[in-house]
C-alpha cells in the first residue's frame, strides 16, 4: 500500500495542534468522531488517532511510518524496549514543551541530583529517569507510577519524584520544590530508522518542504515600512533575520522608499523601537501564513 500513516494522539495536550499542523500543510481527511483511522482525501496521508505512549511503539512496530508524539514519550520507549534507538527525529516541532524534573519534599535535605545516589524515585518515566541519572553515575532506584506521581513521597513510598512540569502549579500544591531539570521536551515528527521505499520517500519530502514551510512562517513576519533613503542600511541591519529587503519608490517623496522585508526571527517592541529611532515610520508587522523556500 503507497499510502503514509502518521500516527497522532487521539485526545490530549498534542492532539489538536497536531492536526492543525497537518492541516496547515494542505493535508484534508474524511474522517469521523467516533473512528480511529482517517483517510487522506487529497494527499495519499492517512491518520492514525491513538493513545501518545503507544506511537513510538507503532512505529517500531511498523504499524505505521511517521508520528507526532512528544521527545519525552519517545525516549522513554525507545530506552525501555531497544536500548535508546530505533526511532529518527525528523522535525523538532513549535508545540508541547514541558520538561522532565526532580522534585522533593519542601524542607528536604537533598540539595542535588547526587543526592539521590541510592534513593528511591517514584516516577511515570522510569527508563528515561534511570538512564539520564545512570550517565551521570547516580544510581537510585525508580519506582514506576501511572497516576499521580507527586503523592508518592507523602505516602513514604519514595524519597523525590521524577515527573514532567509545565508552570509548576501541582508541585507547590503537594509542597514539593523543583531540584533540576532532567530532560527538555517537545513535539517532535518521527519515523522508524531504516527508511522507506523509494516512492515513500518521495511522499515524505514533500510532506517535510511543506512542513518546513509552515514552522518556517510560523517563526517569520512581514514587515513594510517607510524609510530615508540614507538610512536603509542601518534599517536593514536592525531588521531580525531579514535577507536583502525589497524597495520601491515612494511617490512625491524623492528622501524615502518603502521598504518590504521578510524577518525570519520574532520581531519584538524593541526592534520597531530601534526602527523609529533612525527614522523608519509607518512601520506594519504582518504575519506569515506559508512560505517555500
Amino acid at each position: 500500500m503507497n499510502r503514509i500513516r502518521v500516527a497522532i494522539q487521539k485526545s490530549g495536550r498534542l492532539s489538536d495542534k497536531s492536526l492543525a499542523l497537518l492541516q496547515s500543510c494542505g493535508l484534508r481527511f474524511a474522517r469521523s468522531k467516533d473512528k480511529l483511522y482517517w483517510y487522506g482525501k487529497d494527499f495519499p496521508i492517512d491518520l492514525l488517532l491513538v493513545r501518545d505512549d503507544d506511537i513510538p511503539r507503532l512505529l517500531l512496530d511498523g504499524v505505521c511510518e511517521l508520528g507526532i508524539v512528544g521527545e519525552n514519550i519517545a525516549e522513554e520507549v525507545m530506552r525501555d524496549s531497544n536500548g535508546g534507538e530505533g526511532l529518527d527525529q525528523l522535525r523538532k516541532l513549535s508545540f508541547g514543551g514541558c520538561r522532565l524534573s526532580l522534585a522533593v519534599p519542601e524542607g528536604a535535605l537533598i540539595r542535588s541530583a547526587a543526592d539521590l545516589d541510592g534513593r528511591r524515585i517514584a516516577t511515570s518515566y522510569p527508563a528515561l529517569t534511570k538512564s539520564i541519572l545512570s550517565e551521570r553515575g547516580i544510581n537510585a532506584e525508580t519506582v514506576k507510577f501511572t497516576g499521580s506521581v507527586e503523592i508518592a513521597p507523602g505516602l513514604g513510598t519514595a524519597d523525590a519524584i521524577s515527573d514532567l512540569v509545565s508552570t509548576g502549579t501541582t508541585l507547590r500544591a503537594n509542597h514539593l520544590v523543583e531540584l533540576e531539570v532532567l530532560f527538555e521536551s517537545t513535539a517532535a515528527l518521527y519515523a522508524q530508522s531504516g527508511g522507506l521505499s523509494e516512492e515513500k520517500q518521495i511522499m515524505l519530502d514533500r510532506l517535510l518542504a511543506r512542513l518546513d514551510g509552515v514552522l518556517l512562517a510560523a517563526e517569520s513576519k512581514y514587515v513594510m515600512l517607510h524609510a530615508p533613503r540614507n538610512a536603509v542600511e542601518e534599517i536593514t541591519r536592525l531588521l531580525p533575520g531579514a535577507e536583502n529587503p525589497s524597495l520601491m519608490n515612494l511617490e512625491g517623496d524623492p528622501e524615502k522608499v518603502a521598504l518590504h522585508a521578510v524577518c525570519r526571527e520574532a520581531v519584538f517592541w524593541e526592534h520597531l523601537e530601534a526602527l523609529k529611532g533612525v527614522g523608519a515610520s509607518a512601520i506594519l508587522v504582518l504575519p506569515v501564513e506559508k512560505m517555500l523556500g
